[in-house]
């Protein structure tokens, strides 16, 4: 059994807020016995205005909030899994990028967000992530973490599953999936998609959220969750913000992919 903590944050327009929000969690998540923190998809700066926001994009060896962490996760001795920051990449765009860091304070892993949010929703609300932001090209899982083998996605991957087929493969005993949903498109699909990946990847979902009214205008929808290999719910954070404790109970994993083996089941679909 292991203890994990999600932090359900309302990321604002200052960074150096939100890391220091980032560094207190980890201290209190290490505190009450938690093995790794999961944070929110743009932990770091949620603006909307690029041009205003562009000013806190740097390269990833020059950003303070990634630093602050690393920072503090070396000294609470705490794995923390950054849902994602927005970086400087190669050219002129930005990556949405994920970090695992160690409890040393190592960076153990990264994650380009793949998908990028490209939408126009009935509320009338519009969303162009590839204006600013270049798609990773690979797939990513790391071992030997507390959770065991974790595999790495956020927010918007979660609609494309030949992604999450592809982190089955690798036997991933978890996967994490850091969101900042939209409030219409949250209250549609974010549990019923959550439910739906854990029991294809047959592994526990752990989903760090945004949440409520940001200050840049934004309302994002909240629920953290923490789902089992069955699609049962663990943990479901609603929309208080600060942080959420669950134990990851990793025998359900192999009870399950015993129970019915899916993974080992799976064949390639012939071509038409």
């Amino acid at each position: 059994m292991r203890r994990v903590a999600l932090l359900q944050m309302t990321t604002g327009i200052d960074p150096a807020a939100n890391a220091s929000t980032m560094a207190r969690a980890a201290e209190q998540a290490a505190s009450e016995g938690a093995a790794m923190l999961f944070t929110p998809e743009m932990s770091g700066l949620l603006d909307r205005d690029r041009a205003r926001g562009s000013r806190h994009v740097v390269a990833e060896d020059e950003s303070p909030v990634l630093a602050e962490v690393r920072n503090a996760a070396a000294k609470a001795g705490i794995w923390v899994h950054i849902g994602s920051l927005a970086v400087k990449a190669e050219g002129t765009r930005w990556a949405n990028r994920a970090f695992v860091i160690t409890p040393t304070g190592e960076i153990a892993a990264r994650y380009d967000k793949i998908h990028m949010f490209d939408v126009d929703l009935a509320t009338g609300e519009t969303w162009r992530e590839s204006a600013a932001y270049q798609p990773g090209e690979a797939v990513v899982s790391v071992e030997d973490t507390p959770l065991g083998r974790l595999g790495l996605a956020i927010c918007y991957d979660i609609r494309f599953p030949a992604l999450f087929e592809a982190l089955g493969q690798r036997k991933c005993d978890v996967i994490a999936i850091p969101a900042a949903f939209t409030v219409p498109t949250g209250r549609a699909h974010w549990h019923l998609m959550q439910r739906a990946r854990a029991v294809e990847a047959s592994a526990f979902v752990i989903s760090a959220a945004q949440v409520g009214r940001h200050e840049d205008g934004r309302e994002t929808y909240g629920h953290s969750l923490v789902v089992d290999p069955w699609g049962d719910v663990v943990l479901d954070m609603g929309v208080t913000g600060g942080l959420g404790f669950a134990d990851v109970d990793l025998a359900r994993i192999a009870e399950v992919r015993a129970q019915v083996p899916s993974l080992a089941n799976r064949r390639p679909i012939p071509k038409s």
